[in-house]
């Protein structure tokens, strides 16, 4: 294991252990988990259940850290190179990319964008394919 991904393992832990306890309580709701290209994959489950809640249903997979939840494991399948460019951002935000993420939106927000959008985050993953 290499000292840089050693870092970066350390460097996203407490969003990636938000992200466990997603999973655990997942798993503990009938869900789904499963390790894939370098992060825990959830689906099913709470996680279902937490997205329909959510305002803007469009989205159907989040990433915390090392952790991406979907809905289902089709949806994690369908964007899985989007939630990919997250973790990555993870890897270089660590701890500070959810106050990152929040004020990219409240910055696309002012300018007249859509926070989901146009937040710069968001911009960089949606630049790649699948």
């Amino acid at each position: 294991m290499s000292v840089l991904l050693i870092f970066q393992i350390i460097w996203t832990a407490p969003n990636t252990l938000i992200g466990l306890l997603v999973g655990v309580f997942n798993l503990l709701t009938g869900g789904r988990l499963r390790w894939r290209l370098g992060a825990v994959e959830c689906s099913g489950g709470i996680v279902k259940r937490l997205f329909a809640g959510m305002p803007n249903r469009r989205i159907v997979a989040m990433t915390l850290g090392h952790v991406i939840l979907g809905i289902h494991e089709e949806a994690l399948e369908s964007v899985t190179n989007h939630e990919r460019v997250h973790v990555r951002q993870y890897e270089r935000w660590g701890i500070f990319f959810l106050p990152a993420y929040g004020i990219a939106s409240l910055i696309a927000w002012r300018r007249g964008q859509d926070p989901y959008r146009g937040n710069m985050f968001e911009v960089e993953a949606y630049k790649v394919k699948g």
